[in-house]
Protein backbone atom coordinates (compact mmCIF):
# COMPACT_ATOMS: atom_id res chain seq x y z
CA UNK A 1 0.00 0.00 0.00
CA UNK A 2 1.46 3.40 -1.07
CA UNK A 3 0.92 6.38 1.18
CA UNK A 4 0.04 9.79 -0.29
CA UNK A 5 2.91 12.00 0.91
CA UNK A 6 1.59 15.11 -0.87
CA UNK A 7 -1.64 14.94 1.10
CA UNK A 8 0.31 14.57 4.38
CA UNK A 9 2.51 17.57 3.54
CA UNK A 10 -0.48 19.72 2.67
CA UNK A 11 -2.15 18.89 5.96
CA UNK A 12 1.09 19.63 7.84
CA UNK A 13 1.51 23.05 6.14
CA UNK A 14 -2.15 23.88 6.69
CA UNK A 15 -1.80 23.07 10.39
CA UNK A 16 1.42 25.10 10.70
CA UNK A 17 -0.24 28.06 8.93
CA UNK A 18 -3.29 28.01 11.19
CA UNK A 19 -1.12 27.85 14.34
CA UNK A 20 1.14 30.69 13.13
CA UNK A 21 -1.92 32.80 12.26
CA UNK A 22 -3.43 32.25 15.69
CA UNK A 23 -0.14 33.17 17.41
CA UNK A 24 0.21 36.30 15.27
CA UNK A 25 -3.37 37.43 15.99
CA UNK A 26 -2.84 36.90 19.74
CA UNK A 27 0.27 39.11 19.89
CA UNK A 28 -0.87 41.75 17.37
CA UNK A 29 -1.93 45.02 19.06
CA UNK A 30 -5.68 45.16 19.51
CA UNK A 31 -7.55 48.30 18.53
CA UNK A 32 -11.03 48.96 19.88
CA UNK A 33 -13.82 49.53 17.39
CA UNK A 34 -15.88 52.69 17.79
CA UNK A 35 -19.18 53.38 16.12
CA UNK A 36 -21.03 56.65 15.94
CA UNK A 37 -24.24 57.29 14.10
CA UNK A 38 -25.96 60.26 12.53
CA UNK A 39 -29.47 60.41 11.09
CA UNK A 40 -31.85 63.15 10.03
CA UNK A 41 -35.52 63.66 9.37
CA UNK A 42 -35.58 65.78 6.23
CA UNK A 43 -35.54 69.44 7.21
CA UNK A 44 -36.82 69.13 10.79
CA UNK A 45 -34.06 67.64 12.95
CA UNK A 46 -30.90 65.52 13.05
CA UNK A 47 -29.58 63.19 15.75
CA UNK A 48 -26.02 61.99 16.30
CA UNK A 49 -24.00 60.08 18.90
CA UNK A 50 -20.65 61.20 20.32
CA UNK A 51 -18.07 59.18 22.27
CA UNK A 52 -17.49 60.45 25.83
CA UNK A 53 -14.75 58.38 27.46
CA UNK A 54 -13.63 54.83 26.91
CA UNK A 55 -15.94 52.46 28.78
CA UNK A 56 -18.74 55.01 29.21
CA UNK A 57 -21.93 55.51 27.27
CA UNK A 58 -21.96 57.80 24.27
CA UNK A 59 -23.66 61.16 24.28
CA UNK A 60 -26.69 61.69 22.04
CA UNK A 61 -27.38 65.10 20.51
CA UNK A 62 -30.44 66.41 18.67
CA UNK A 63 -30.30 69.45 16.39
CA UNK A 64 -33.69 71.11 15.86
CA UNK A 65 -33.49 72.79 12.44
CA UNK A 66 -36.58 74.92 13.10
CA UNK A 67 -35.27 76.60 16.28
CA UNK A 68 -31.52 76.25 15.70
CA UNK A 69 -31.15 74.67 19.14
CA UNK A 70 -28.72 71.80 19.77
CA UNK A 71 -29.45 69.68 22.85
CA UNK A 72 -27.85 66.52 24.14
CA UNK A 73 -27.47 64.15 27.04
CA UNK A 74 -25.24 61.32 28.23
CA UNK A 75 -26.67 58.15 29.67
CA UNK A 76 -24.98 57.18 32.92
CA UNK A 77 -23.79 53.59 32.44
CA UNK A 78 -24.09 52.84 36.17
CA UNK A 79 -27.57 54.22 36.87
CA UNK A 80 -29.20 53.88 33.45
CA UNK A 81 -30.39 57.51 33.63
CA UNK A 82 -29.49 60.61 31.66
CA UNK A 83 -27.38 62.53 34.20
CA UNK A 84 -25.67 65.04 31.91
CA UNK A 85 -27.41 67.60 29.70
CA UNK A 86 -25.95 69.99 27.13
CA UNK A 87 -27.38 72.77 24.95
CA UNK A 88 -26.41 75.51 22.50
CA UNK A 89 -28.22 78.13 20.41
CA UNK A 90 -26.68 77.55 16.99
CA UNK A 91 -28.73 80.24 15.27
CA UNK A 92 -26.87 82.84 17.33
CA UNK A 93 -23.46 81.20 16.72
CA UNK A 94 -23.96 81.12 12.95
CA UNK A 95 -25.65 84.52 12.80
CA UNK A 96 -28.66 83.06 11.00
CA UNK A 97 -31.39 85.53 10.03
CA UNK A 98 -34.51 84.60 12.08
CA UNK A 99 -36.71 84.99 8.97
CA UNK A 100 -34.46 82.75 6.82
CA UNK A 101 -34.58 78.97 6.67
CA UNK A 102 -31.18 77.66 7.81
CA UNK A 103 -29.64 74.50 6.32
CA UNK A 104 -27.67 72.63 8.99
CA UNK A 105 -25.60 69.46 8.84
CA UNK A 106 -24.09 67.70 11.86
CA UNK A 107 -21.55 64.91 12.39
CA UNK A 108 -19.48 63.78 15.34
CA UNK A 109 -15.80 62.98 15.52
CA UNK A 110 -12.85 62.50 17.82
CA UNK A 111 -11.36 65.71 19.24
CA UNK A 112 -9.31 64.64 22.33
CA UNK A 113 -8.83 68.14 23.74
CA UNK A 114 -6.61 68.72 26.80
CA UNK A 115 -8.26 69.60 30.11
CA UNK A 116 -8.72 73.30 30.86
CA UNK A 117 -8.65 73.89 34.60
CA UNK A 118 -11.22 71.58 36.18
CA UNK A 119 -12.97 70.95 32.85
CA UNK A 120 -12.14 67.60 31.28
CA UNK A 121 -13.49 67.23 27.79
CA UNK A 122 -15.15 64.21 26.24
CA UNK A 123 -13.15 62.33 23.61
CA UNK A 124 -15.66 63.29 20.92
CA UNK A 125 -16.99 66.53 19.58
CA UNK A 126 -19.66 67.84 17.24
CA UNK A 127 -19.07 69.45 13.86
CA UNK A 128 -21.96 71.59 12.68
CA UNK A 129 -22.11 73.29 9.30
CA UNK A 130 -24.64 75.82 8.06
CA UNK A 131 -25.05 76.64 4.37
CA UNK A 132 -26.17 80.31 4.34
CA UNK A 133 -23.39 81.43 6.72
CA UNK A 134 -20.82 79.16 5.05
CA UNK A 135 -19.34 78.16 8.42
CA UNK A 136 -18.40 74.94 10.17
CA UNK A 137 -18.05 75.13 13.96
CA UNK A 138 -16.59 72.44 16.21
CA UNK A 139 -18.25 72.06 19.64
CA UNK A 140 -16.86 70.22 22.66
CA UNK A 141 -18.39 69.39 26.02
CA UNK A 142 -16.93 68.69 29.43
CA UNK A 143 -17.47 65.24 30.82
CA UNK A 144 -16.46 63.88 34.20
CA UNK A 145 -18.11 60.62 35.22
CA UNK A 146 -20.37 61.20 38.21
CA UNK A 147 -23.48 59.38 39.47
CA UNK A 148 -25.26 62.57 40.58
CA UNK A 149 -27.24 64.49 37.96
CA UNK A 150 -25.42 67.61 36.78
CA UNK A 151 -26.93 70.97 35.81
CA UNK A 152 -27.29 71.51 32.04
CA UNK A 153 -24.12 72.94 30.47
CA UNK A 154 -23.54 74.95 27.32
CA UNK A 155 -21.61 73.29 24.55
CA UNK A 156 -18.26 75.01 24.03
CA UNK A 157 -17.31 76.27 20.56
CA UNK A 158 -13.72 75.16 19.92
CA UNK A 159 -13.02 76.71 16.53
CA UNK A 160 -14.61 77.44 13.20
CA UNK A 161 -13.73 77.86 9.54
CA UNK A 162 -15.39 79.39 6.52
CA UNK A 163 -16.01 76.86 3.74
CA UNK A 164 -17.84 79.26 1.45
CA UNK A 165 -18.81 82.91 1.18
CA UNK A 166 -21.83 83.82 3.31
CA UNK A 167 -25.01 84.50 1.32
Amino acid sequence: MVKNQNGDRRFLWLTVGVICGMCLSYFWPHEPAYAVATDRDGDRFAITTVPTRSGNAEGVFVLDFLTGRLQGAVLNSRTGKFTYAYFRNLAADFGVDPTAKPHYVIVSGTVSLPAQGRAQFAEGGLYVGEMSSGKVICYAFSFVFNNAPAAPQQLIPVDQFQFRQAQ
